[in-house]
Order: C-alpha cells, then structure tokens, then sequence
C-alpha cells in the first residue's frame, strides 16, 4: 500500500488471509507508533489504531463515524470537513493540517493524509489514512515570520536595506524590500544582477567603489563604504554600505551579507554645518567668553581664541584627548566626567561648576554651560560649551555660607537648651559637656539631686544627637511597680502573666533607633538590673514569655539623684551595670550652687505662668528677689517654679507678690565668716572630715564621695567652691 495515490487492488486475484494472518496484521498496525486510520467509501471513518486512541485518549467507539470531529479544533472542524467531503466526491487524495487534541488537553497540529483503496474496476472500497505531529515545525514557522516582520518593520522605520551577494557567481541572493527602494529598483521586479546595482552607482565613483569591493573580496574582510547613486525618480542620492564576509567551513569567502542607508540629508546637513561653523569661528572668536564646539560624542572639536588665551593652551592642545587633566582641578576630574557623560547621554541643555587652572596657574570657578544643536530629524550634531567665571560670586557664597554657619551654630547652641535658662559658671560647664558628648552614641549617666533638671539634659542630648528625628523614650523607673517593670523596658506575649491580653511592646523597642531615657535608675530591681545589662552589652532582649531575640538600636541615657557608688557598696546596685552606665557622666548642680541663675530663672517662670493666666505682672521686689538667691532651695528648681507659679495665680497686680514665709525656713538672715552661712559651715566640717578619713581620696567605695553619700563630681565642686583642702586640712579664718 503507497499513500499518495489511489491504490487499485483486484479482489479475486487477492489472496486469502488465514485467522492468525488477519491477527498478526492487526498487532503489527496496533503496536506501530504511527497514527493510523480507515474509512468507508462514503467517508464513515470505522477503525483507530491504538496509538491514535491513546494519543486522544478516546475509545474506538467515540471516534467512529463522523465523530472524530470532537478530537480537532473547533475552529478547524468546518474547513477540514468541506475538505474531506470535497476529497470523496472526487476520489483525489487529501493532505491537510488540523489541530487534533491531546489526551492531556492540548490541541497540537497534526499533517493528516488519506488515499483511496480501490478495486480492478477502480471501485473506491476503503480510505486509508495516516497523521504526523508538526506542532513543533508550525511554532517554529510562526516565530520565523514573527521575526521576519520584526526585521522588515525595523528596516521600514530606519531606511535601511539589507543584501546577501555571492561575489564568486556574482548573484545578489537577498534584497530586501528597502533595497529596492533605497537604490532606486522597482519593488515588484527581479532581484537586480550585481552589474545593474552597479551601473547605478555615480560614474565619478565607480572606480572607486570597484577597488573597494575588490580589496575585499580579495582580503576576505568587512567592509564600510560611502558612494553615490544616480536615483531614477530621485536624482544623486549618498549611499553609505556596509558589507559581512561570511566564510565557509574550509576558510573561502561563501558571501558578503550587509546594509544600505540613504545618507544624503546627513552629508547635506554636515556640509552645510561645516560652512555655517567656520562663520560661526570666525564669531566666536571676537566674543570675550570661552566658547567650545564638541561633537555629539562629546569629542572637542573647536576652541574660540579666549578660551585659548584664558588657558595659554594652543587650539590642539585644547581639543586633544589630555584637555581635561591639564585644564580641570585634579578634585573635579572624576566628578566632572561623570557628570558631562550623563548630561551628554540625556541630550538635553545642563550645566556644571568647575575649577578651571587659567594660564597663570591659578584656579578660577566657572560655570560651564552645555546647549545641543539637533538636524531636521531631531539627531544632535553638535554641542555648543560656553564657561562664565564666577569665581567671585562662589567666594562669596563661600564666606556667606561660613558666616551662616557660625550663625547657625549660635542658634543651635541658644535653641538646644531652649528650656535651660542659666548662665552661671556651673551651667556652662555643664552645657559644654552636653554639646561635646550628644553628637556620640555613647550611654551618659545624670546625676544630680532631685528636681535639679536632669530630664531636660537628656533632652538636649537627644536634639543635638543624630537621633533627633527618632523616638525619645522616658521611663520613671521608681514610678513602675517592681513587677511590671520588665514588661513596661522589654514588652511580653499575649498569655505570658495574668491580665497580659495581647502582646505588648516595650519602651526599648518603641526606642528603636531613637534615645531611651531611665529616670531614677537607682530604683531599678536587681533583677532587671541584669536582663537591662545584657541589653546595653549585646544589643537585643526578649519579650517577657518569649526567647525569641529582638536586636534593638537604643542610646541609652540615665539619671538618678542616688549615690550609684553608695548602692553598689550596699549591693543594692550591680557594679558591672554601673561602670556599663557610667561611661560619660554628668552632673546637674542643685539651684544653691547657681545662684546667679536664680534671678533669670524667676524671670523666665514668671512671664511663662503670667502668659497662661493671661496676667501682666512685670516687677519683682529686689529684697524678695534677695531672699531667693539666698534661699537653699532644697527642691532645686522644681521647687522654685512651684513657689513662683503659686505667686502668680495670687498676684492681682503687676508686681509680683509672694508670702516670705514660704521660703524662709531655709533663708539666711545674716551672712557668716567669709560670707559663708551656718549650715555651710557645717557643710564644710562634714567634708573635711570625710577627706581625712579616706586620706584625700574622693573616688571610689572608701573615698569621701561615697562616705558622705553624693556623687564624687558633686564633691568636686563644692571642694573648689567652699574652698576645702581635699587632704583634709582646716581653711584658714584669718
């Protein structure tokens, strides 16, 4: 049996099939892994081998008849089935495509070809058929003519034709459409012979055209021409070519393959931008500001005089490669480049600063203009580059820039303590520490009696620190109930102790990459004490209920009005926790050390309450005023702006009225030797003798600091202030 033609076959002379002959034939047809079929003369497909039931996963029963239909494409059914009907009615044999699907559900091109079977009298009696799987070759067609558009679009938009010629036999084998109509050929006719694509070359550039092809045809080597063409509708049109010499396996030239482009507005517009620039040279030249013309690579082409003379460069020197290095400040070079690439590359209008080294040797600031010049079709052609000096104008911001600086520093220095009024000897002391240590990360302990401001020092390390934009975080550490504390610092989990409904989150992790201020760290409970240690040495803790880490960035500051070297000694304080918070620490010196700040603290609180009563009051009593100043002030400001505000709200006039009694308890009606009232001399009998006890030694846990139980910088200060020999021995009364 042939498929292809129709097979005649004469019944008697066929001969007999025996049972096990019928049944071999039958296996040999099944196990085939070709798809075969067979049908009646009147079309009724009536038999599927196995390998076509199992490529469709149908039973013989589903296909039979006209039902194979329910195995193609829907939108192929009608088409193949006026096909098949056409190929019964003439008995001619049928070649066709459908899309058959597949027992997993997708639809695959298939070739189908059927012949007829016929008798001695060319009777039709069966139809034979067989299918081939091309899907693969049908998807591979469809990218080819994908890709072929692709190409024809993309030579359509650029003018670009392209060839294939065998210069052995002379044949051009490909030319493609804009070939045609680049060169001047009819789009319709035959691919031109080489000799006729060469007669349409300019005879004044015939010559040379021909040594060109023939040098690379004899080099075997690419080629890049530029020559004319005498253009049929057209005229002279410039033809820029370029040829791909493609080798075969032993080494010889099989073909050159290239492209064509219609050059001749581009040649135009370059002529005419040669003519119109050297008139714009001989300009440029008489305009008393550097001016350079580049390239639209930004290779320097040209250089007026002033930018020759500014520079005592020659115009070579000027356009060559080495321009940059011996005109631009060494510190701009690698910035500059990058900066004129990116503004080359973005094609429009930019500017750039540079300090450009005039002939002198000395560097002047210039600001450097770059404008493009585009043809007709949009391309740049040239870039124009004008430089001003502005060396003037730059030092002069300069010297602004430093005079606002300074201004800025000053205003910072004022704004930052905003809320600590004073300018007491102390008070600076203590505002320079802060302005030194806040710009660092480092954990500050503040010390310092109760009501002394230490909360306010915090808050001015926390504005003037690169944290200012984040969190500042205040916890009273003697203010949680010692059960709650772990949970108020670390957080929990939902369920980790009765009454814990929901997961709550910590101060240290709302602190997160911000400040953390603990009040009153003295009181903390010893076992927070560790789990607060491991925090400020690894940087991380654990929700309570939970032993999944959380790393945390949180500068630490602390305050306390105790005596931490006291309480380590007493082991109510762990010692490695204090060196931990002690790495920079500072005092707040209590109200009676700053005396002189009492009279602008009294001012500023004052017109603060008078403001919020919406009271005018603008006297104050000079023996009241008095009277503050030598009050001991045991609450520190806290104290004083309660006494002040109390005032206020019973003050109906403008100057202001305050009850002596509630200050004089402390006050002292007359001076004593030196100036120095009772208590202070009790003060400064207590000292000297802790001083002689502990040998002169202030620090540590036997120095005097600790045994009189303040902190050793409050000590410090009032030894330089009363005037004490720290070795203990007695100040003179003379």
């Amino acid at each position: 049996m042939q498929f292809g033609r129709a097979v005649r076959v004469t019944t008697p002379k066929m001969p007999s099939v025996g049972v096990v002959e019928a049944q071999d034939l039958q296996l040999l047809i099944d196990s085939t892994p070709g798809l075969i079929h067979t049908g009646l003369p009147d079309g009724y497909l009536d038999f599927f081998n196995q390998t076509w039931l199992k490529y469709v996963g149908r039973s013989l029963e589903d296909l039979q008849g006209w039902k194979w239909t329910t195995a193609i494409h829907p939108d192929d059914v009608e088409r193949i089935t006026q096909e098949w009907r056409a190929c019964l009615a003439t008995g001619e044999p049928l070649l066709h495509e459908a899309r058959v699907r597949r027992a997993d559900g997708e639809y695959r091109w298939m070739l189908h070809h059927k012949v007829a079977l016929r008798d001695e009298n060319g009777k039709i009696i069966k139809w034979c058929g067989s299918s081939i799987d091309i899907d693969d070759r049908k998807r591979a067609e469809h990218k080819l003519r994908e890709s072929e558009a692709y190409l024809a679009e993309a030579q359509r938009l650029s003018q670009t034709g392209s060839w294939a010629w065998n210069p052995a036999t002379g044949d051009i084998r490909y030319w493609s459409e804009m070939c045609y109509r680049v060169l001047g050929f009819d789009p319709a006719g035959p691919i031109p012979r080489f000799e006729e694509f060469f007669r349409r070359i300019h005879p004044d550039d015939q010559s040379t055209s021909k040594e060109r092809f023939e040098l690379a045809i004899r080099d075997k080597a690419d080629f890049e021409t530029d020559y004319r063409i005498v253009h049929p509708e057209k005229g002279i049109r410039d033809i820029h070519a370029v040829g791909h010499a493609t080798l075969d396996e032993s080494g010889n030239l099989a073909e050159f393959i290239g492209t064509v482009i219609d050059v001749t507005e581009r040649k135009h517009a370059e002529q005419e931008l040669r003519q119109s620039e050297q008139e714009l040279r001989t300009i440029t030249d008489t305009i008393r500001q550097p001016i350079i013309v580049l390239a639209p690579d930004g290779a320097m082409l040209y250089a007026n005089r002033v930018a020759c003379e500014q520079t005592g460069l020659t115009p070579d020197e000027l356009i060559s490669e080495g321009f940059f290095p011996r005109a631009w400040h060494p510190d701009d070079i690698q910035r500059l480049r990058a900066e004129r690439q990116e503004g080359l590359l973005r094609g429009v209008p930019f500017e750039m600063e540079l300090r450009v080294r005039h002939k002198d040797g000395e560097y002047r600031w210039h600001l450097a203009q770059y404008n493009p010049l585009r043809d007709e079709a949009g391309r740049i052609v040239r870039w124009y580059a004008t430089a001003t000096d502005i060396d003037d104008q730059k030092r002069t911001e300069e010297r602004l820039r430093n005079e606002n600086l300074v201004l800025r520093e000053e205003i910072d220095r004022s704004s930052m303590f905003e809320e600590i009024v004073g300018s007491s000897k102390p008070m600076r002391l203590v505002l320079q520490q802060v302005e030194k240590v806040a710009p660092s990360d480092s954990t500050v302990l503040v010390l310092g009696e109760t009501g002394t401001g230490k909360e306010l020092i915090a808050r001015a390390l926390h504005r003037r620190s690169k944290r200012v934009n984040r969190p500042f975080i205040r916890v009273n550490c003697a203010a949680i109930p010692e059960s709650l504390i772990a949970s108020e610092l670390f957080g929990h989990e939902k369920g980790a102790f009765t009454g814990a409904l929901q997961r709550r989150v910590g101060r240290f992790e709302a602190a997160d990459g911000g400040t953390l201020f603990l009040d009153e760290i003295g009181d903390l409970p010893m076992e927070t004490q560790i789990a607060l240690l491991r925090v400020l040495q690894e940087r991380e803790f654990e929700r309570v209920g939970s032993n999944h880490p959380i790393s945390v960035d949180v500068r630490v500051i602390a305050a306390t009005h105790r005596n931490l070297s006291v309480s380590v000694s007493a082991g109510t304080f762990r010692e490695d926790l204090y060196y931990r918070l002690n790495v920079v620490p500072i005092t707040v010196p209590p109200l009676r050390e700053r005396a002189d700040d009492i009279p602008l603290l009294v001012e500023y609180f004052v017109g603060r309450f008078a403001k919020d009563t919406g009271k005018k009051i603008h006297h104050i009593r000079k023996h009241i005023m008095e009277q503050f100043k030598r009050y001991r002030w045991p609450g520190n400001i806290r104290e004083l702006q309660n006494v002040v505000e109390r005032a206020v709200i019973l003050t109906d006039i403008e100057t202001l009225i305050v009850d002596e009694s509630w200050i004089k308890g402390e006050s002292e009606e007359s001076p004593g030797h030196d100036g120095l009232s009772a208590l202070a001399d009790r003060e400064v009998e207590m000292i000297e003798a802790a001083l002689a006890e502990s040998h002169g030694r202030i620090s540590g846990p036997s120095g005097a600091a600790a045994k009189l139980g303040i902190p050793r910088q409050t000590l410090e200060s009032k030894i330089r202030r009363l005037g004490i020999d720290k070795y203990g021995r007695k100040r003179s009364t003379a």
